[in-house]
């Protein structure tokens, strides 16, 4: 119940919707008992069995409510024979279809106010995961899948809908209900009432023994969903390397390997489920059995206890079983819902280790430099930069060059802060860039990444990222500044055109200059390029390194190169290997000492 608590935080937003469902129920719980008393007057006149009473009964407490109920009905019938209307039954079925329809409007006003709440508290959860999601460190993922994560928004969150926030509609309706009920039973037999509950803990017991594995056997389903969502998006992700080696048996068999896991844990759970509503309802009808032979002894033995008030009795012990059963599913949804709801908070209940200080300083122009001090950084346990050291004045370009694997795109993931350096310091204008908020620090910095990262949507919309409130005009601008507007021009739609999922409907050096155009259109004073051109064939990258050039001029630019055509102009190369600097300069100085950047050059042939 401890994650219950944390998930009622959600509703308090529309706690309005709450009580008025409370009030909703209140009514509905007493209607629903009243509807089964009221077959007493009518079942009395039905057969008869109406005494005349010419003298109004006297109300003499609670204590004696039943005779007086039962005296009053007499008074009542007899008063009206007496005013000659004999249709004293169509006044006992009105009133008998009366209490049903208030029983059965509340219900409804119940149902259309927890509506609210429901979906309120669905839409609410949903949104604070999304901003966790997005909010948390890109270490976070580094070993999750995002099947995982997936389906913990979708499928997890709604599961919470369905079993703890089922739970307010019956944490009062049901429970009142039953009360009502009990209440009414005892005034017409406490005798008979006492008897029945010698039976109910056996049958509570009973049911409970159900339900104790159900969260554990819910955890495995919900886990086992999230792995092959994750199948599917490496699949889909993955599909040209898949078809491409035939590889489509292999992961066809590591997904029905995961989907006869989920038939199995999806199998044993439903049927522990499946066992509940039987269980639950064949002990009370158990109940019922035991009621019909003992009263019927009150009723036909003893003459303690009369016939229309037993039938009525009958009524409202089966009144009972309704809500009870209710209840018992409830229960059973809670241990499946805590489930869902553990996996859900242990994203909302994560600490990001990337937050702001509480008295962050907002940055908002650059002015002097950029300095890594003595830098040392590890992922896991090796590490990738040792002592690392560098500086890069404002509007001076400074390239990382180096083997793969040699750190270079660490200090980009540095930089940005999407890691925090394990030793040293970082600044920009002599302030560790721990002491900014993460939001004005990357307002400052333009990033083209390695991989084209663009998104399902229109051209437009892709290049808005840079800047939401750019016109089109600029945005067209920004294409030209990256020669994109030549095959932007001729889209079907131009730049309202669909460019497909992770931009597929463009070739690998279109989507490149995409991206370059968004860097383009955010205008920042730091510019970090990540092995901006090494998607490009040799035309595209001629023409992109025009624009990076023209981009990159009065800015600062840390750009991480693997073709070393693209940065000899460069105010200063340094020169990586292994998490160390080997070689510091510019591009003819290196050249001159034949050192490890001469050796690279001459791999690439380069002239």
């Amino acid at each position: 119940m401890n994650y219950f608590k944390q998930i009622l935080r959600f509703a308090k937003p529309y706690k309005v919707y709450a009580v008025l469902n409370i009030i909703s129920n209140v009514f509905y719980a007493l209607f629903g008992t009243l509807s089964m008393i009221s077959l007493f007057p009518m079942l009395k006149v039905l057969f008869g069995d109406t005494k005349p009473l010419e003298k109004e009964p006297v109300w003499e407490g609670f204590g004696e409510i039943t005779s007086y109920g039962e005296s009053y009905l007499n008074y009542f019938v007899t008063q009206k024979k007496a005013a000659g209307n004999e249709d004293v039954l169509i006044f006992m079925v009105l009133l008998v279809v009366s209490t049903f329809l208030l029983k059965n409007i509340f219900s409804y006003l119940a149902m259309y106010f927890i509506t609210f709440l429901r979906n309120g508290v669905l839409k609410d959860m949903r949104n604070e995961l999304y901003d966790k999601i997005t909010s948390l460190p890109i270490s976070f993922y580094s070993e999750k899948r995002k099947g995982d994560t997936m389906s913990r928004i979708s499928t997890d969150v709604l599961e919470i809908q369905h079993s703890f926030l089922s739970i307010l509609e019956l944490i009062v309706r049901e429970p009142l209900m039953i009360l009502f009920t009990i209440i009414s039973m005892f005034l017409i037999s406490s005798k008979l009432t006492i008897f029945v509950f010698i039976f109910i803990p056996v049958s509570g017991f009973l049911i409970s023994l159900v339900g104790k594995s159900l969260k554990r056997k819910s955890n495995k389903v919900q886990k086992e969903q999230g792995f092959f969502l994750s199948i599917v998006d490496e699949t889909l992700s993955g599909l040209k390397v898949i078809k491409g080696f035939n590889g489509e048996k292999i992961f066809g068999n590591k997904f029905k390997e995961s989907t006869n896991r989920f038939y199995k844990f999806s199998n044993s759970l439903l049927n522990r489920q499946n066992l509940a509503g039987p269980t639950s309802e064949f002990l009370g009808i158990a109940v019922i059995a035991v009621l019909l032979w003992y009263g019927g002894q009150m009723v036909l033995t003893d003459k303690s206890l009369d016939p229309g008030l037993f039938l009525v009795y009958m009524g409202l012990a089966y009144n009972i079983l309704t809500p009870a059963k209710a209840i018992s599913k409830a229960s059973y949804k809670v241990k499946k819902g805590n489930a869902a709801a553990e996996r859900v908070l242990e994203i909302l209940n994560t600490e990001s280790i990337l937050k702001d200080k509480p008295n962050a300083i907002l940055k908002e122009n650059f002015t002097n430099s950029i300095k890594l001090e003595n830098v040392s950084f590890k992922y896991e346990d090796d590490l990738v930069l040792r002592n690392f050291s560098i500086n890069v004045p404002k509007g001076k370009t400074v390239a990382l060059v180096g083997q793969s694997g040699s750190g270079k795109s660490t200090i980009a993931n540095l930089v940005t802060r999407f890691y925090d350096v394990t030793d040293g310091k970082i600044t920009v204008d002599g302030t560790d860039i721990r002491d900014f908020t993460k939001h004005s620090l990357r307002n400052l910095i333009g990033l083209v990444t390695q991989d084209s990262i663009l998104f399902n949507d229109s051209v437009k919309n892709n290049i808005l990222l840079g800047d939401e409130n750019a016109t089109d005009e600029q945005v067209i601008e920004a294409l030209k500044v990256a020669n994109a507007w030549e095959f932007v021009k001729d889209l079907p739609e131009s730049i309202n055109t669909n460019i497909g999922d992770s931009g597929n409907k463009l070739s690998g050096g279109q989507k490149q200059r995409l991206s370059i155009a968004r860097a383009v259109l955010k205008n920042p004073p730091i510019m970090i390029l990540d092995e901006a051109t090494s998607a490009l064939d040799t035309e595209s990258e001629r023409l992109v390194q025009v624009a990076l050039e023209n981009m990159m001029k009065n800015r600062t630019s840390i750009v991480i190169a693997h073709r070393l055509s693209t940065i000899q102009n460069a105010d200063e190369i340094v020169v990586m290997q292994k998490g160390e600097i080997v070689e510091q300069g510019k591009h003819q100085e290196l050249l001159d000492t034949k050192g490890v950047y001469s050796n690279l050059i001459a791999m690439q042939s380069f002239q």
